[in-house]
This record gives C-alpha cells, structure tokens and sequence, in this order.
C-alpha cells in the first residue's frame, strides 16, 4: 500500500518529467536537422518553364512544397528577367526561400564547352547538342573572372547566403591555377559583403589533369573558409568517388549539395531515387559534410515537373 512519503515522491517525480518533457522535446527540435523540412530545387531543373512564366512556375514549385531555391543563368539573365530585389521579393511571396545563385566562373571555349557537356550525358551527341544550343545565352553572361564584384553586389542585393561558380575551364594546370586565383578573390569579396563563396562540381573535376586532379587542386589552394563546395552528389558519384570519404577528407567544407541522381544504364541525370547514387549514405553523413542546404537537380528533365514531384517525394520519404 503505498503511503504518503512514497506518494509523495511519485507525484513530485511525475510532476518533475512533465516539466521537463516539454523541455526536451523542445531540445529535440533545436538540435534535429533543419534540412529534413526544407528540401530545396535547382532551378536549372525549370530553366524552359522559369523563361516561359516565372512567377507561375515558382507557385507550381511551392505547391509541390519544396522551401528552398537556388537560381541559375538563363537567357533572360541570372534572375529570369527580374532584378535581384524584385526576385528575393516573388519568392518570399511564395514562402520560398531564395538562398544562393549560379554563376560562370570564366568563358568556355565553346568546343570544350561541348565536348565536357557531351560527356557528362552519357556520350549522348544529341542531347550534347540540344543542350549547346541552349547555352548560347552563356557568352553574353557576366563572369567571376570579368565581373566578380558585380555579381557578388547583385547577390547582396537579393539576400542571398550563397554566390555559387557553376563551373569553370579546369583542361589544363594554367587553368586550375586561374580559377584558384579567382575563387580566393571572390570569396573575400563574398566575405565583405556578408556572404559565403562555393564552387560546384561535375564529373571533370575528378580527372587527372597534368598530374593533379582539379577538385584536389582547387581545395588544396583555396582558403578553407573563403571557398566552400557544392557538391553535386550525381556528378561525384558517376566519377566513381564515395561523397562520405570526401566529407571525411574535408569536414565541413560542403554546405551545399546538390541532390542529382543517375541512370544505371548510361549514368545521365535522372529522377532522385531511380540510379546510381546511394542518398541514404550520404545524408547519413550530412553533419560530417557541414550540410546546410540541398536542391534537387536534373539535367534536361523531360517532364520537369513531374520529374521534380517524384524526386521531391523520394526524398521526404527518405528523410522522414
């Protein structure tokens, strides 16, 4: 029979957990993930249907529910038509948030230019073509190397936590050595301005060029903290490298992923959850990796909003 001292101890021990509960389930949330709620689009994904109608396809994109988005160059220019301001404005509209944007880190000579498309498409000539004709915009659009603090201006203007270089000639060490100089600089113009500075990768990246590898080059001469990576997980994975190990060699320098998954077939861009790339290891090591924020991309998706819907939906089952 339980009496009055044991009673009392039970209803004060009882009321003390209902205290607490609260408390650590309030802990809980501060220290879950955030990225697991706020799964991102690269807008590259909807760059036909970005030019066509903007706003409409944003409320689409919404409506799907992803929270985050990161822009790319498109003919209309990098905020499809709209200025910086007037863009962080239609998409805080939405309920989106507009975290960072692509850039060209130095022109191409158009024949590289195509020769590294064509064989990021599975040696597809076709889509090497399809896609060549719609880059033509890319030699009007500014550069890191030409225009490094106008860019990093007009991404201040818009709000943005992230100035990202899409990519950049890394064929030759002369090359690589360019786009160390000009990652450094911009990254300290970046930093100046209240931003972080980062470069995404392709499959190119992990070649071996004069003797180095170029991802290896660039992280190896870059500061740590002025130049952080996006990893494109599709890409890095088709170039045989295992993300983990690469968060393991560079702990927190991949802020920035991109979620991009490939075919098991020719190892082109598909649907999130239907090739190649193993997600649930590498979001098993997102804290490794200094992860703060991802976007689903697919290179020349061919029905890109149902493409993006089923990869969204892969990806909150998987992150649930």
């Amino acid at each position: 029979m339980t009496n009055r001292r044991s009673f009392l101890k039970l209803t004060g021990a009882a009321a003390l957990g209902g205290l607490l509960l609260p408390k650590l389930s309030r802990a809980g949330l501060i220290n879950a993930p955030g990225y697991k709620n706020n799964i991102g689009i690269q807008l590259y994904t909807l760059s036909d249907l970005m030019v066509a109608d903007a706003k409409g396809t944003l409320q689409k994109v919404a409506g799907i529910g992803f929270k985050e988005l990161e822009s790319a160059g498109s003919p209309k220019g990098s905020y499809y038509g709209y200025t910086p301001k007037e863009f962080k404005a239609i998409t805080k509209d939405l309920g989106l948030h507009w975290r960072s944007n692509h850039v060209s880190g130095a022109p191409f000579e158009m024949a590289k230019l195509e020769a590294m498309i064509k064989k990021n498409m599975g040696g597809d000539d076709a889509k090497a073509k399809q896609m060549m004709e719609r880059f033509k915009y890319i030699a009007s659009m500014p550069t890191l190397k030409n225009d490094y603090q106008k860019l990093v201006d007009e991404s201040a203007e818009g709000g943005l936590s992230y100035l990202v270089c899409a990519s950049i000639p890394v064929g030759s060490l002369d090359e690589m050595k360019t786009a160390v100089e000009i990652f450094n600089k911009t990254g300290e113009a970046c930093k100046k301005a209240g931003i972080q500075f980062a470069y995404h990768n392709h499959a190119t990246e992990f070649d071996l060029v004069e003797g180095h590898r170029p991802f290896d080059y660039i992280l190896s001469n870059t500061d740590k903290d002025l130049v952080k990576m996006e990893l494109d997980l599709g890409w890095a994975t088709k170039a045989g490298q295992d993300p983990k190990e690469l968060f393991k060699q560079h702990p927190g320098r991949f802020p920035l992923w991109h979620a991009k998954d490939m075919d098991k077939i020719n190892k082109a861009p598909a649907e999130v959850g239907t090739g190649i790339v193993d997600f649930k290891s590498a979001f098993d090591h997102a804290k490794d990796a200094g992860m703060k924020y991802f976007f689903v991309e697919q290179d020349q998706a061919p029905q890109p909003l149902q493409n993006i819907t089923n990869s969204y939906n892969y990806l909150k089952k998987l992150l649930a």
